[in-house]
This record gives structure tokens, sequence and C-alpha cells, in this order.
């Protein structure tokens, strides 16, 4: 026995999380070093009016542009004070801080002839409500480097409710906009302020490197559709922490493209680090990984979370056709209180987005640590439904208890998967309860957190 532990401490010490060639405890503690900028423009000197109803989306333009002429020179903050200032889509400049003073409210406006159409994103090949283009977010930032949107608390209002309902009514011309997303950019930080009422979703890094999104507060309505709060898309070296997210689907939703275009342009999402987040999600799943995944999903850390009110706590979805693959996670340290379902994993979820798939690129999903959970409150403790001809494998679950409501039909749902339970209540599915074997090894090499290797 002595000699299996340790073994399985080599394991766990060989697989730390290594940036520069040094242990790392996740990308929360490599903050982003920005130097403080030389100059600042309040939005007002560029003729912007705060009243609600005059339409600012020409001064934020001209403003952008002005400050493009500081970014050899340590680069230039955008000021924007108190006010409700209403503006269509507009695009940042590298090197540029967007501050927004308490009371400081920026509205998307409602028409759509305000916001700017794009073409697809090429991981996705079309867009995520329709055919065809999308509707640009409306604040961007296109292969840009050093940006901040942060402030002192104040708020950046989607103003999404003619969207959703264009949405349900099947109105649209083109997908959704989000309210924040960058593209191709580099060293992105954004913190201190509140996001409401996104059009679909809120803050979308796609294609990007050093990304931190602190101290936020992120929310929709219950009912809006398909809103989801941060996304990470087919980026790496991503820091989500100190935030508050409640929304109409997913809260946080990992994604890398779809089918056969994420394949193609094979960027995962990897390394990301999620810690002290307060995670409330209606219809979706308050932290979810894919569906469309193609470009895979690996080594995520996500730890302290606290998940509530939500259909879905924790969710893995799939399906054949997507490729790409799920593994690497370990998810530690969560306290879930009315949760339909704590744990799902799903390989017949979502839509294909056209027909040119393969339906012969079968997903992987492997090496998935779920540990150190307390639920009450919870319907169904877990729900995982692999692909026949690519099971789940390595679903490891450790010190996991959850109280089952009465009257619950059943705790636990498995089929095509495989892994190992240690310390699990309700007792798993047999699928789950291996005793010590390769896959307890495999277990337990993913269990490095905090800098220590964990012992069973």
């Amino acid at each position: 026995m002595k000699m299996i532990v340790a073994l399985l401490l080599l394991l766990a010490l060989s697989n730390a999380v290594k940036i520069n060639g040094e242990e790392s405890d996740g990308q929360c503690d490599h903050k982003l070093t920005l130097d403080p900028r030389p100059h600042s423009v309040s939005i007002l000197e560029f003729g912007a009016v705060g009243d609600g109803k005059t339409l600012n989306t020409i001064a934020f333009r001209n403003a952008i542009f002005y400050l493009k002429s500081f970014a050899d020179k340590g680069g230039a903050q955008l000021y924007v004070p108190p006010g409700r200032w209403l503006t269509g889509s507009f695009n940042l400049t590298s090197h540029l801080t967007l501050f927004l003073e308490k009371g400081a409210v920026i509205l998307g406006s409602q028409d759509p002839s305000h916001w700017e159409v794009a073409d697809p994103l090429p991981s996705y090949g079309r867009g995520i409500d329709l055919p065809g283009g999308r509707y640009r977010s409306l604040i961007n930032g296109y292969m840009l480097q050093d940006v901040v949107i942060t402030g002192d608390n104040g708020t950046i209002d989607g103003q999404g409710s003619v969207w959703w309902d264009w949405y349900s009514y099947h109105s649209l011309n083109y997908s959704r906009p989000h309210l924040v997303e960058f593209v191709s950019s580099e060293n992105v930080v954004v913190s201190n302020l509140t996001f409401l009422n996104a059009p679909a979703y809120c803050i979308h890094p796609v294609y990007c490197s050093n990304v931190q999104v602190q101290n936020v507060s992120v929310s929709a309505p219950t009912k809006s559709p398909y809103t989801v709060g941060i996304v990470p898309d087919s980026s790496d070296n991503v820091c989500i922490e100190d935030c508050v997210i409640d929304m109409g689907y997913d809260a946080i939703a990992l994604k890398s493209g779809w089918d056969e275009y994420g394949i193609a342009y094979g960027r995962p999402t990897t390394n990301v680090h999620i810690r002290r987040v307060h995670l409330k999600s209606y219809s979706g799943s308050s932290l979810a990984f894919g569906s469309e995944m193609s470009g895979g999903i690996s080594n995520v850390l996500v730890e302290q979370a606290h998940i509530y009110n939500s259909l879905s706590g924790i969710e893995f979805r799939t399906r054949k056709g997507r490729g790409g693959y799920i593994k690497r996670i370990i998810i530690s340290d969560v306290v879930m209180e009315s949760v339909y379902v704590a744990f799902a994993a799903t390989g017949q979820c979502g839509s294909h987005p056209d027909d040119k798939y393969d339906p012969n690129a079968l997903p992987l999903l492997d090496h998935i640590t779920l540990q150190d959970v307390i639920g009450t409150n919870i319907t169904i403790a877990g729900s995982f439904t692999g692909i026949q001809e690519s099971p789940f494998t390595s679903i490891c679950l450790f010190n996991v208890s959850l109280s089952i409501t009465s009257g619950s039909p059943t705790s636990w749902v498995c089929s095509n998967v495989s892994g190992f339970a240690e310390s699990v209540f309700p007792e798993p599915c047999p699928d789950l309860e291996s005793s010590y074997s390769n896959s307890s090894l495999a277990c337990f090499s993913l269990m490095h957190l905090n800098g220590k290797a964990a012992a069973l």
C-alpha cells in the first residue's frame, strides 16, 4: 500500500501546472502587470451626452481614434463620467483603458441599425443563432494588446430585451450580438464593473491569450433565452475570479469551436483558472464545458465555487461529430444549494452548424476530477451519459456529499462511462465505484491543487 501511495504522489507531482518552467497555483496567481496610463480624456470632450437618449456612437469612435495616437506613448484612458451613455457598437484600440466612473452606465442601443454586422467566427462557420453573419458586439477588440475595461463599479447594460424577443419570435436577421468581445487579443483585463442584459453572451474572449476577469457582477433575467455570462472560447491563460454571475442559461461556459469548423481552426481553450465565484443558472448550467468544444478544452482548475438555484451545477456537453476533447479538468471546493442536477456529462447535446460535419468525429471526455463538494437540496446527484463509440473515461469523484431531496426518482444515472469514486454520498453507480486501479491512478495524477499533492 505504501508503494502505491508513493507512486500516486510521484504522478501528482509530475503533473503540476507549470508556467515558464515554474510550478504555478493557476493563472490567477500570475497577474498581468499593466502600467498606468499617462494620458486621459473624458468622453465629454468628444460631444457625448449622458441623458440616456442621445446616441453617442460617433463620440466613442472619435475618442478612441484620437487615443490611438498615444499607443507608443504609454497608452491612454477614456474616462466615462456618471450618466447614461447610449451607443451602438464601437471598437477599442491597443494600450487603452476604458474607465467607467461610479454612476456611469453605457447603454446598448435597441436599434439594430446601430450595431455593425460581422462575418461569422472561423471556428464556428456561422452565427450562434442563424446561418451567416452576426451583429458585432457592443464593445469590441480585434487583434489588440494591453487593453483594460474597468471602473468604480460602473455599468455596461446591453438592454437585451428586444433581442430576446426577436430571438424567441424568429425575427432576427443575423445572430445576436454579445456585450463585450475580444478577438485574437492579448493581455486583456476586465474588472470592477457590473454587466447587465447581454443580448447573448456577456464577456466573450475568443482566440485570446492572457485574459483576466476579476470582481465583476454579471446578470440577465431568468427567462432571457440562451444568455451566457463569461465564455472563454479558444483562448489560453485565462483567469476568472471574485465574480457574481446570474444568467438565463449558463453562468460560465468554456468553448472552442463548432464541429468541422472548430476542428479545422484547431485552437483549444487551455490553462484556465476559475476561483471564488458565485454562479446561478436558470435553464442551463452554472459551469458548462461545451457543447461547442471541437478545438479541445484542457487544463482547467476551478476552486471555491458557490453554485445555487440552478438547473444544472457542473455540466460537460458534447456529441458525435464534435471531435475535440475535454480533459484534465479539476473542480474542487464547491458548495451547491438548490440545484436540480449536481453533475452532468452528456454525449447527446446540441445541434450541428450544417450538414458538412463528420459523423465519425468522436469527442474525447477524459480525466475529470470533482472533489470536496457539498450539496443541499439536490434532486439528482449525477447524470453521465457517454457515447457508445467513445465512452467517457476517468470521471473521478472524491469527498462528495450531496443531500438529495425526498421523492427524487434516482440519485445517479450512468451509461458509457467509467471512473473512480472515494467517499461519495449518495453511493454512485457501479461504473464509478472501481477500487484502486488504472482509473484511480489516472484520477490521482490530476489532483495537484495549490502547489500540493493531495492524498487519498
